[in-house]
């Protein structure tokens, strides 16, 4: 196949690449400039993308003999992920910006090129993997090395997109042997550390960089009965399960703890209460995909079981989730995915994504709109 293997500069995508190479493919290395700021370094393994990385890329895919190409994405890069980014914490909910650019420049912007230009196939260096069905459907999976697995951050791939996805780490056993296999290779990148937080705040200080992007209005903290307790600089910084930084005038009568409960954008109001009001039995879903072809249920309205997963490293726990027609209030109908949790889960809040499960199967994904607490006390 033609493959076009996506360089991120990191060990991953260089040993992805060598795999596929080595299967026969015809591979061309592109990496993705998504940022124009041209003293744009990596500090340590904060971000990534950067122009470190792309000379990184670029020395891979000279030591394994394909064409290397850097292709500019920054203008859709800052319109779909970092203003995304933005818009959300300005509505006040907790984005996953590695979903959204894995969704919309990495196998959207970057397939439809690829396929545009002749490619047959996208190969990253993601940890998950493809497996075909009897009727030769394709289903999303998670990698052999669960502590490694990207599935979670997959699950907004299409039935379409997966049939031109590839990922050569699938099997492989721990990251330590894609280390090893680098440093055989003579890859440079053997021993780069992995990247990690949000790759367009390098710093790490995601309320710093909001507080310059979001106008922020002091407002009051209240508890879950409504009473005030004490005052926040801005209600966009904060985020559901947050403990630290919230500064209460008013100590709990218990003397435990408080931590943030809600986001109230519109009234810019913070809630506060108790840990244990922090546990969620229900999830209400918008912007639902499915990954692969929707399994029967879903199209006859039926609950299934599932396990389901909110973070990208959180431990899946049993549900079971249907797909409900949905009335707005401007009357736009929408489909709307409710999961109800067997067990509770912690700090969940809108804009993070709930992905589906079942055994190692990805079933499909949503953007988190509602999270409810049958503890909870009504505000």
């Amino acid at each position: 196949m033609r493959v076009l293997a996506a360089m991120s500069g990191g060990v991953d995508s260089a040993v992805a690449a060598a795999r596929a190479v080595e299967a026969g493919h015809d591979v061309v290395g592109v990496h993705l400039a998504l940022s124009r700021m041209p003293g744009t370094l990596r500090t340590g393994s904060r971000g990534c993308c950067t122009i470190e990385d792309s000379r990184d890329a670029w020395r891979a895919c000279d030591v394994l003999g394909i064409p290397y190409y850097v292709w500019d994405f920054s203008e859709r890069f800052k319109e779909d992920v970092v203003q995304d980014f933005i818009d959300e914490y300005a509505a006040g909910r907790t984005p996953n910006p590695c979903m959204r650019c894995n969704e919309r420049i990495k196998f959207a912007a970057l397939l439809e090129k690829a396929i545009a230009l002749g490619f047959d196939a996208v190969c990253t260096g993601h940890y998950a993997k493809v497996i075909e069905d009897a009727d030769g459907n394709r289903e999303l999976h998670r990698a052999a090395d669960w502590a490694k697995d990207q599935s979670y951050v997959l699950g907004v791939l299409t039935h379409e997109q997966l049939k031109h996805s590839m990922f050569p780490l699938a099997d492989t056993p721990s990251k330590a042997e894609v280390r090893a296999e680098a440093e055989r290779r003579g890859l440079s990148v053997a021993n780069k550390p992995d990247s990690h937080d949000i790759c367009f705040i390098s710093d790490g200080d995601t309320r710093g960089w909001l507080a310059e992007k979001i106008e922020m209005t002091t407002g009051d903290i209240v508890d879950e009965t409504g009473a005030k307790v004490g005052e926040h600089p801005g209600a966009n910084a904060f985020t559901v399960g947050q403990r630290r930084g919230l500064k209460l005038g008013t100590p709990a009568a218990d003397g435990k703890p408080r931590f943030v409960l809600e986001i109230r954008p519109k009234e810019n109001k913070v809630v506060v209460g108790p840990e244990a009001l922090l546990a969620i039995d229900e999830i209400r879903g918008i912007k639902v995909s499915w990954a692969g072809l929707p399994i029967a249920e879903v199209a006859s309205g039926e609950e299934f079981g599932c396990y389901a997963q909110v973070r990208a490293h959180g431990d899946p726990v049993p549900a079971t989730a249907r797909v409900e027609a949905v009335t707005d209030e401007t009357g736009v109908q929408r489909n709307e995915l409710v999961v109800t949790l067997t067990d509770a889960l912690r700090g969940v809040a809108p804009g993070q994504t709930v992905v589906l499960y079942q055994g190692t199967r990805v079933l499909g994904q949503a953007t988190i709109d509602a999270a409810r607490s049958l503890q909870r006390v009504a505000l």
